[in-house]
């Protein structure tokens, strides 16, 4: 049985090969950061990692982690409601709370478990989801596990969600799906105008935060920031895998109802191991630097602001972008690969990315900013793009 199969596999491989959507993984050899190391100990600054606050490597975290593992032991072997919640999955549980303005939490070992496990015990055939033609995989995935009757809108379109809207007028419940930042344009969904709409057709409000907590909002508190709906949006889902340290578990932050029913019936939580200890310390240890001052999101704001207008002035096309993602359209599927593999060579990782992580003839580089980039990285990884450019003939 296993041979043709086998030949099927190989079959299907070499087509992705030979349509250049291969994916191979690059290995580094260092503790992520802005300046990192990858086999063959070449030294390369990085510009392609979610740690927008750069708090991958920070000293404050790791020892945090150290301590707890002593501690606690280094990991819950068993589900939450067994025997694998201990006093710091609580705590951490009330700061990402606090972070929100919401009224309670529920841990994930990933913010694809979180979605994926959303919709399912909240809806049922009778109720309606509206989501974002360009949301996630994981609220993609979330949306096809759940029986409710799937609508859906283009990107940040607020006239076609309101048109859907009135079609799901017909079922019982509705909840409008959208991140909040889209992770391949980098544009910031329009929240106060999917609030109004939620209101005036009886919506829940879901929001996924996983590229806008830390990031968005004048203090890094997220779209509900930026929009002044903090407390306001039903549901939130996010990570602790970018800004929040860039390690793993996510989570599911809202009313204090909807978060009892997911600890009850949420199959992703209620099958899947406790994060470790020690990473939950240092997702509490997170939330306790991001109280002390804003100095991490200023200096991430700061370093976005000047990364694009730079790259604007030299000519590039840039995607809007109110985000730490900087979207460098190139469009052609191999040029993008073509410029990542000379950007390298420059010292600048980055990554090409096109179809299908995005639609046909939009292939860019997408450049991800954090507060860990020095003015001089900086500097070098917009004069290797420049160089790059007029080499490749995208600039004059």
């Amino acid at each position: 049985m296993y041979k043709d199969f086998q030949k099927h596999l190989q079959s299907t491989l070499q087509e992705i090969r030979e349509a250049g959507l291969y994916k191979n993984e690059r290995v580094i050899i260092t503790p992520q950061s802005s300046a990192i190391q990858v086999e063959g100990g070449v030294d390369v600054i990085n510009f392609c990692a979610n740690n927008y606050l750069g708090l991958a490597d920070n000293k404050e975290l790791i020892q945090a982690a150290k301590d707890k593992m002593d501690a606690r032991g280094y990991g819950m072997a068993s589900v939450r409601f067994i025997c694998g919640t201990q006093d710091t999955h609580k705590q951490l549980e009330q700061a990402i709370s606090a972070f929100f303005g919401t009224e309670d939490t529920i841990l994930y070992a990933a913010c694809f478990d979180a979605n994926g496990g959303l919709f399912e015990p909240l809806l049922t055939e009778q109720d309606a989801i509206i989501s974002d033609a360009l949301n996630h995989a994981s609220i993609i995935d979330g949306v096809r596990l759940c029986k409710a009757v799937r609508y859906r809108y283009k990107n940040g379109d607020v006239a076609d969600l309101e048109e859907q809207l009135k079609a799901a007028q017909a079922q019982r419940f509705r909840i409008i799906a959208t991140d909040g930042v889209f992770s391949m344009d980098g544009n910031v969904c329009p929240l106060d105008k999917i609030y109004e709409l939620a209101q005036k057709y009886d919506a829940l409000v879901m929001v996924d935060e996983s590229h806008s907590a830390g990031v968005v909002g004048k203090t890094g508190h997220g779209v509900t920031e930026l929009y002044n709906l903090r407390g306001k949006v039903e549901i939130i889902t996010g990570t602790l895998g970018k800004a929040f340290g860039g390690s793993v578990g996510g989570f599911t932050t809202g009313r204090k109802e909807i978060i009892d029913l997911l600890r009850q019936r949420s199959r992703p939580y209620l099958f899947s191991n406790s994060i470790p200890p020690m990473i939950a310390a240092a997702g509490l240890k997170t939330f306790e630097l991001l109280t002390r001052d804003n100095s991490l999101q200023d200096r991430l704001h700061a370093n976005t602001e000047y990364f694009v207008t730079k790259m604007k002035a030299a000519g590039f096309d840039i995607k809007p972008t109110q985000s730490a993602i900087c979207a460098v359209m190139l469009y052609d599927a191999r040029l993008s690969q073509e410029f990542a593999a000379a950007l390298q060579q420059e010292g600048i990782y980055v990554t090409g990315f096109y179809y299908p992580v995005v639609p046909q003839g939009q292939a860019r580089i997408r450049v991800q900013l954090s507060a860990a980039h020095t003015q001089a990285q900086l500097d070098k990884g917009i004069a290797a793009f420049i160089k790059v450019g007029k080499a490749l003939g995208v600039l004059n």
